[in-house]
């Protein structure tokens, strides 16, 4: 997961109530507006103390990043948090980290789903548990979440993380399907990525220090459904897409395994505040794990293709993956 290609402009649309479906607009958003306000205040930094619960509760809020698979997720912890019969709102496409952070950590909004390797690095930048086992990750994040009164529940199998993929072609030429592999073929490639990949120590900074893969040339790439398009053309060699990326549904390509261990972990994690358990207790938790522990990767990716292939709605596509 390339977390800055998942930080696009905030969008405050409050897509869920409990009763139903509504829409306000950005300019009359409230929690906009409270939100906004603590963005530039010093109470939203990571060092201060969790603030006081909000008075007379009437339910939970979830909110969702402002990308679709996020807003997925969203839907399915939602709607089986409804299925527990607890009341259950839900904010969509909050905006990006920079806004969905605060909320939470401020009490703004009550659970988020997050990616663990990259709540940790915001949480607790450069703590090594990002690249440790989902348990050292977790109970890092913890530590770091405590002073927020955040409680980090249990992690899924499913990770989105950064992958590059090559055509079935191209794969056939290589010596395994390893990003090691590139080692001696990069210097005739081309790769495909978003134009921060540059910048990024978990992309080429990363492909460079790590793998010591120097490509011919990098194409900036802005969109997944671009750099797809590119690979099957035979203008890039090698496309950044991640690893639930609803195109490789298609088996038209081929992930390279990150065999050195260049990205975090990134299992899918869901944060709540701790009022939200002290209040429903085992209801609540039980509703969440059953999302948790069923979740894989391969059913990201195939909730992906449905919601931006097939056409689905992030909503429909929740249901039927709870009613599976």
């Amino acid at each position: 997961m390339l977390t800055t290609a998942k930080m696009s402009s905030v969008g405050m649309t409050l897509s869920r109530q409990a009763a139903g479906y509504f829409a306000i607009s950005r300019g009359m958003q409230v929690l906009g507006v409270v939100l906004a306000a603590c963005l530039l205040s010093i109470s939203c930094t990571a060092e201060s103390s969790s603030p006081p619960e909000p008075a007379a509760r009437e339910s939970i809020t979830v909110a969702s990043f402002d990308f679709s698979e996020n807003l997925i997720l969203a839907e399915l912890y939602t709607q089986a948090i409804e299925e527990a019969e607890i009341p259950v709102e839900l904010v969509s496409n909050l905006g990006p980290r920079e806004v969905v952070g605060p909320a939470l950590e401020q009490g703004q909004v009550d659970f988020v789903v997050d990616y663990l390797g990259s709540a940790l690095e915001a949480a607790d930048a450069g703590n090594p548990a990002t690249h440790g086992s989902v348990d050292y990750a977790r109970q890092e994040l913890q530590k770091a979440m405590v002073g927020h009164g955040v409680t980090v529940l249990g992690a899924a199998a499913a990770q989105d993380q950064n992958g590059f993929a090559v055509t079935h072609e191209t794969a056939r030429g290589l010596s395994s399907r390893t990003m090691s592999a590139l080692s001696t073929k990069a210097s005739s490639m081309v790769l495909g990525a978003p134009p921060e990949c540059s910048d990024r120590p978990y992309c080429l900074i990363g492909l460079e220090s790590v793998y010591r893969l120097h490509f011919a040339r990098v194409e900036d790439i802005s969109t997944r459904a671009a750099t797809a398009t590119a690979l099957e053309s035979g203008e890039i060699d090698v496309g950044l897409l991640e690893t639930t990326d609803a195109r490789l549904a298609e088996g038209g390509f081929i992930l390279l395994r990150d065999d050195r261990g260049l990205q975090p972990r990134e299992n899918i994690i869901p944060l709540a505040r701790q009022w939200v358990i002290d209040t429903y207790g085992q209801s609540f938790t039980d509703a969440v794990d059953s999302v948790s522990s069923r979740l894989t990767t391969a059913d990201l990716i195939e909730l992906n293709r449905r919601v931006e292939i097939d056409g689905m709605t992030p909503s429909q596509a929740a249901a039927d993956w709870l009613d599976g």
